[in-house]
């Protein structure tokens, strides 16, 4: 346990000093451009005094998931609405004829294997390893309250997603087993690995102080997130347009999610100066 504890060389700067999470890269995250951005930051700052910086982090988050509710409300009341054979949805048959031509014994297997790790025993035990060890690691609670908020939103927001819409799966006849018995719309699989994976990455990259590594971890992270989209498509579970949505809604909410934290390093900051 102990050896858990030690930061990695990486996360230590030429001068021995540890990297503040504040900075990636030139980039300092605790400097806000426009009325509107200052306006949250003062407004998290007052927070964090009369609370502290936790309950600041916590009010961020919750007004995220406040925005992310009527933006994601709005999205499928207009999917809903004008989704047709044509534009977006009309690729999804022809996608999905052309990739099941591409199908062997052995291709099958392996990417029902890869696309597991996505699923709701992969993805909770990728989550669950990444927020112990990085908890462990920077002896915070960040992690743990990052990770687990985004995850239980992205659940969330999959179930929603699926109870509006109620789209019909590929037919199970166009679909590699083991079948999947939920709507369609969106692809949970795709929405949590942006959100959780996303979230992971971007922990990463705040301890980083090689651009290599930073860029290193950001490509991992959306070959992982491209890779489980394709096979939710190539596999017959998911239409097109179904993780092309998981992809939006994912990414949405990560942005918010960070933009929170943001706020609670700008607060974390102001109150040491």
């Amino acid at each position: 346990m102990r050896a858990a504890l030690v930061p990695d060389p990486d996360e230590v700067g030429a001068t021995g000093e540890r990297i503040h999470d504040t900075r990636v890269g030139e980039v300092d995250l605790t400097r806000w451009r426009g009325r509107a951005g200052e306006a949250a930051a003062e407004r998290a700052t007052e927070v964090a005094r009369r609370r502290g910086p936790y309950a600041a982090l916590a009010l961020a988050l919750l007004v995220a998931v406040a925005i992310l509710a009527v933006a994601t409300a709005l999205v499928l009341w207009i999917y809903a609405s004008i989704t047709t054979d044509r534009g977006v949805a009309g690729l999804d048959q022809p996608i999905l004829t052309g990739l099941i031509a591409l199908r062997s014994p052995t291709l099958d297997v392996a990417l029902t294997a890869v696309t597991t790790t996505a699923g709701t025993i992969g993805m909770p035990i990728i989550a669950l390893v990444a927020m112990t060890t990085l908890a462990l690691r920077r002896r915070s609670w960040t992690p743990v309250v990052l990770i687990a908020t985004t995850g239980v939103v992205s659940v969330l927001l999959t179930i929603v997603g699926k109870r509006f819409i109620d789209r019909v799966r590929p037919p199970r006849t166009d679909a590699v087993p083991p079948f999947e018995l939920s709507e369609s719309f969106p692809s949970g699989h795709t929405l949590n690995a942006v959100a959780i994976v996303g979230v992971i990455a971007y922990l990463l990259i705040l301890r980083r102080s090689s651009a290599r590594a930073r860029v290193a971890i950001a490509l991992v992270a959306a070959a992982y997130v491209v890779v489980i989209g394709f096979t939710r498509v190539f596999l017959g579970h998911h239409w097109f347009t179904d993780v092309l949505a998981g992809l939006v809604l994912g990414v949405a909410w990560l942005a918010l999610v960070i933009t929170a934290h943001r706020l609670y390093l700008t607060v974390r900051a102001r109150a040491s100066t």
